[in-house]
């Protein structure tokens, strides 16, 4: 399966369906990401899913054009309705061909759209992951996503100018590991994090 082919929609819904199990209480919670408890994970996945629609669309600007390491999103009142409205908007969007396909921008990097594609494929399944972790949720992703999410990281890791940018350090994990664990490892995360 191409990246052209692949459906957001499975992997969107898992990410919602793991944001509606957070309770007030776990909104201040850490994850695996540093100094992000869940409450601004949330935030971050609501930010990128209309990011990454609006990539999808080509529908440039202000939601395209902000670097996520600018600021660390929060939640807003209306985050509950909000964040699904917005992962079933993305994962609609990227339903398009045209998608796929030409230039676009997202976190104020121009890019192609097969590429945007992948990176959003990426920010569902690991994010969502970082969520689960948080929760101590069990947590099984998509398999057409996760294999997009592994080739874009496999890639990243191995492009000499990566630095750490939106990525820690790539962790170490056994080739026979599964292949969410070295997806997971990839993006600078330890699989076997717990909260």
């Amino acid at each position: 399966m191409t990246d052209s082919t692949l459906d957001l929609g499975p992997q969107a819904r898992i990410v919602a369906r793991l944001a509606e199990a957070v309770s007030d209480e776990q909104l201040s919670a850490p994850t695996p990401c540093p100094d992000t408890p869940v409450r601004n994970l949330l935030g971050h996945l609501l930010h990128l899913s209309i990011a990454f629609r609006d990539a999808a669309r080509k529908d440039l600007g202000a939601t395209t054009d902000t670097n996520p390491n600018a600021t660390v999103p929060d939640i807003g009142p209306g985050w509950r309705e909000e964040l699904p409205k917005a992962l079933d908007e993305l994962a609609d969007a990227w339903r398009d061909p045209a998608a796929w396909t030409g230039q676009t921008r997202a976190g104020g990097v121009d890019l192609p759209g097969e590429i945007a594609g992948a990176v959003a494929a990426d920010e569902l399944v690991i994010h969502g992951w970082d969520l689960a972790r948080a929760l101590d949720l069990p947590y099984t992703p998509d398999l057409p996503a996760l294999a997009s999410a592994y080739g874009f990281l496999l890639a990243a890791a191995e492009d000499p100018d990566r630095g750490d940018g939106l990525f820690g350090p790539v962790v170490p994990v056994p080739q026979e590991a599964p292949l969410l664990a070295r997806a997971v490892g990839l993006s600078g995360r330890d699989p076997e994090w717990r909260a």
